[in-house]
């Protein structure tokens, strides 16, 4: 006869206890807190304040508090944060639910709520619950490139990250003397984690543990490979930019989205149709075509290619015209002022995008028309495509159609 999960009795694993759920509790406590703030970060790598086109979380209000200029140095800072990130979060998920399943007793108790005290509490422990298994899931979900759920990504993880990390942070203060006070011990103290019918033990606490970062190391192992070129990419077995580079030569390697994709013509980027329309100051406008912009004085870049999917490459080698020299050309010689870049791309997330001041001055910021001392491919952004040091990869814009300098 099954039993029911509100009845103490039926929870018998003799594993379950203040101990197992303390060690599972410490290695979240540091791995969901550093999470939070690599997420935080990534955000702000999109300069939401700067333009409506980079703000996917409208409506934000005091939860952009600490939004600042996202820097140009080091030119890998987002390939490290972000790849941090993502590695991180596959790696937590048995950790996550080791730890879900060492209090499941607590979910199921009856009555739900035995004081206004306890009904808080259990309210916290029901958006800690929820809101570690959303964030999980769409961030999950988010590598995989699975947009299953509805809405937008970044407005539901933004806000989700929030909700779960305040449910946390009370959560941590509430239970952490209790948690200092179980690993301390050498017996375990009686709770309602420990089961009044305990049945026979297979396996130890700790051999519990080492399943767990068994697991762990697994999924890290079979992951953080896509943030490195060659062989290590090629242990990322469950990325979807694991494995060979997607191709052979000086384009060959990797990318998110395709000219087909993006709705690319080849006959609005061949050399009769395609010109780049560049607008700045007191209505001044220039159209270059492609041949024009190679006339002007050409830079290289060693820089590489960092996406919010947590895979990045190793640095390439660009060549095209600075985005500040561009700038000058519409009356902005004495600073470079940030600049709204539109591509060809006709549907699609970030078909727009802006870019700041401090991005637009750096010497190494450039309109590129070669990567790895040839033409850019088309799924690489030929004509001309955006590449700034430390910016996330979306805001490098592909098959950019009009640069408008300006304040934003």
């Amino acid at each position: 006869m099954a039993r029911s999960p509100f009845a103490p009795s039926s929870w018998r694993s003799p594993l379950r206890g203040p101990w197992l759920t303390s060690v599972l509790g410490v290695v979240l406590l540091g791995g969901i807190t550093l999470l939070f703030v690599t997420g935080l970060l990534s955000y702000a790598a999109y300069n939401p304040n700067l333009s409506p086109v980079n703000d996917k979380t409208p409506g934000k209000g005091i939860l952009g508090f600490y939004l600042f200029s996202w820097p140009t140095d080091p030119h890998w800072l987002y390939r490290l944060t972000q790849g941090v990130h993502v590695t991180l979060g596959i790696t937590l998920i048995p950790v996550l639910l080791a730890k879900l399943w060492s209090v499941a007793p607590k979910l199921f108790t009856l009555p739900p709520a035995r004081s206004l005290t306890h009904a808080l509490e259990r309210l916290s422990l029901l958006l800690l619950v929820g809101g570690a298994l959303f964030e999980f899931v769409t961030g999950a979900l988010n590598v995989q490139l699975d947009y299953v759920f509805p809405g937008s990504f970044y407005a539901l993880h933004f806000y989700g990250a929030w909700v779960f990390f305040a449910a946390f942070v009370a959560h941590a203060v509430l239970k952490m003397p209790l948690a200092l006070r179980s690993l301390r011990q050498l017996r375990e103290e009686r709770t309602d984690l420990v089961s009044p019918d305990p049945a026979e033990p297979t396996v130890s606490r700790r051999g519990a543990l080492w399943f767990v970062g068994g697991g762990s190391l697994l999924l890290f192992l079979t992951t953080a490979g896509r943030s490195f070129d060659g062989a290590l990419r090629e242990t990322a077995l469950l990325a979807p930019h694991g494995g060979d580079e997607p191709a052979s030569g000086p384009g060959g390697f990797q990318i998110n989205k395709t000219a087909a994709y993006a709705g690319i013509d080849p006959a609005e980027t061949g050399e009769d149709a395609w010109r780049l329309v560049v607008a700045g100051r007191d209505g001044r406008t220039v159209r270059l075509s492609r041949a024009e912009l190679l006339q002007l004085p050409l830079h290289s870049s060693a820089l590489p290619i960092a996406c919010v999917e947590g895979w990045s490459t190793s640095d390439q080698e660009w060549r095209g015209v600075r985005l500040r020299d561009l700038a000058a050309l519409v009356g902005y010689e004495d600073a470079a002022p940030d600049v709204f870049v539109e591509s060809l791309q006709r549907h699609g997330a970030f078909r727009r995008a802006a870019l700041r001041a401090n991005q637009v001055a750096d010497p190494r910021s450039l309109l590129a028309l070669f990567v790895n001392g040839e033409e850019l491919t088309p799924d690489h952004g030929h004509p001309a495509r955006i590449i700034v040091p430390a910016a996330p990869g979306v805001l490098n814009t592909k098959w950019v159609a009009r640069l408008t300098f300006g304040d934003l």
